[in-house]
C-alpha cells in the first residue's frame, strides 16, 4: 500500500513520463514511440518540492499528481 508524502498538484500532460529525481522533485522525459535511436529528451523540471528519500522505498508520481512511496519487496516470496 502507497503513502502519502508530499503535494505537488502536477497536472499530468499524455506522452510524458513524470518521476521524482534525485533531488526530490518532480520532472518529465517526452516517451520515445517509434522515433530514431540516440535522440532521448533531456528531462525538464515540473515541480520543486525537495523529498528526502528514504532507502528501500519506491518513490513516484500518483495519479492525483503528488509525491507518493511504496515499501518494496524484495525476494520472490
Amino acid at each position: 500500500m502507497a503513502e502519502k508524502v508530499a503535494k505537488a498538484g502536477v497536472k499530468k500532460a499524455s506522452g510524458y513520463l513524470y518521476f521524482v529525481d534525485k533531488q526530490g522533485d518532480v520532472s518529465r522525459a517526452k516517451m520515445a514511440r517509434g522515433r530514431k535511436k540516440g535522440k532521448a529528451s533531456k528531462p525538464e523540471k515540473v515541480a520543486k518540492v525537495g523529498v528526502k528519500k528514504q532507502g528501500g522505498y519506491l518513490y513516484f508520481v500518483d495519479k492525483s499528481g503528488d509525491i507518493s512511496r511504496a515499501k518494496m519487496v524484495r525476494g520472490g516470496r
